[in-house]
């Protein structure tokens, strides 16, 4: 019963952390990388879709990306799906292909998006705490209904622990990283 309960934490944890890997990836550094575009939804027959599934989307060089959409009627679509995004980007056609210069990030946007980075990393911790707590709740519960005894419970407080600490030190990593890749110019 009580390994259960680490096990499900120990997943929820490692998702918490994969969640905010993913978000990560999406906030801009000064290199160009697919997962910029992740985000973003064309207008296609009617229906909102995924720009990766109407175009294909390379890195060109260190600062721009090329998009290179499957239909010549999409380019204007896609086009305009890249100026209306909060990205701030401006894209230059020309034919069939989407070029997307990413402009060098100024030191005061840098110490935003740091800001901005630093807020997510927090989330992430509060999120691990939560499941932490949730454990530590199930394991009372147990205690409780007298199925595990007061050792029991107070040795898996402690798995529980250890495990919220492991990924709260991989989230700073994580946060560390991306910290450094925005500070770089």
């Amino acid at each position: 019963m009580i390994d259960e309960i680490l096990e499900d934490a120990e997943s929820r944890m490692a998702k918490s952390v994969a969640a905010l890997q993913k978000e990560f990836s999406r906030i801009r550094t000064g290199r160009a990388h697919v997962s910029l575009l992740d985000g973003l939804t064309v207008e296609y027959y009617g229906a909102e879709t995924p720009l990766n599934q109407v175009a294909n989307v390379v890195v060109e060089d260190a600062r721009t990306l090329a998009v290179n959409p499957w239909e010549k009627a999409m380019v204007s679509a896609v086009e305009k799906a890249i100026i209306d995004s909060d990205l701030g980007l401006n894209p230059n056609t020309a034919g069939m292909s989407i070029r997307i210069p990413l402009p060098p990030l100024t030191e005061e946007r840098r110490k935003d998006l740091v800001r901005v980075v630093r807020g997510e990393a927090e989330g992430g911790r509060v999120a691990v705490r939560n499941i932490r707590r949730d454990a530590n709740s199930d394991f009372k519960q147990l205690e409780k209904e007298k199925e595990i005894s007061e050792d029991e419970e107070r040795g898996a407080q402690d798995s529980v622990q250890k495990l919220t600490d492991k990924f709260v030190a991989q989230i700073d990593s994580v946060l560390g990283e991306k910290e450094k890749d925005l500070m770089e110019m």
